[in-house]
């Protein structure tokens, strides 16, 4: 670490710089879903899903769907269907290691979100995997997270971004999705080439299994 960096090293400290949280930010953690968050869990199409491995290294993945993919199982358990995906299982490969898992919900448009920490599993079938299924994809496997703390989280950090102001949008400030992989990686496609898979086509992709 450089010197004139000033580290904090201890919980005191970090209370003394930051004060002790609001009561209210105390209370409102759960160990069960309300009625308010099934209706947030039936309205999100998406998630971001964190993990650890057993050694602590770190792992956030993103997670969507048609609004409701999160499939409430009872009061203290819900399930994330996988969908085709790049194979890595980085997340997964993590929650065999270490079941901790930190999911945030998010609906468009709202600054709010919905976060739930618990200890997940991993489920290659169940009779619920039935009504995960979406164009004709039914999931090879699932997260299935059982609830540990659920609570609503202020939308601060929403309104500081302007996430959801259109006119602050900017994608094309960095180059098309194909240029950032090209750049910063070998692959065998060439450009061209990876245009194309990335093109319109892709989206029609989404619930396909590559062949291996």
């Amino acid at each position: 670490m450089r010197a004139e960096y000033v580290e904090i090293t201890s919980e005191d400290e970090l209370r003394e710089l930051l004060g002790e949280p609001q009561p209210r930010s105390v209370a409102k953690e759960r160990t069960r879903l309300h009625e308010m968050d099934r209706r947030w869990l039936a309205a999100a199409p998406f998630c971001l899903v964190a993990t650890a491995n057993a050694d602590g290294t770190c792992d956030v993945s993103p997670k969507g769907d048609p609004a409701g993919f999160a499939h409430v199982v009872d009061d203290t358990t819900i399930a994330l269907p996988e969908r085709p995906g790049n194979r890595r299982a980085d997340g997964f490969r993590n929650v065999l290691a270490n079941p901790h898992v930190g999911l945030l919900f998010v609906i468009p448009g709202r600054t709010d979100t919905l976060r739930i920490n618990g200890r997940a599993r991993l489920l290659r079938d169940a009779p619920f995997f039935d009504q995960m299924i979406v164009k004709g994809h039914r999931p090879q496997l699932a997260l299935l997270v059982e609830i540990e703390q659920v609570f609503h989280h202020c939308p601060k950090a929403f309104l500081r971004s302007r996430l959801w102001q259109h006119e602050d949008w900017n994608p094309d400030a960095v180059p098309p999705h194909p240029e950032i992989i090209k750049s910063v990686q070998y692959t065998v496609e060439t450009l061209e080439e990876l245009r194309e898979y990335y093109g319109p086509s892709y989206a029609e992709k989404l619930y396909v299994t590559p062949k291996p």
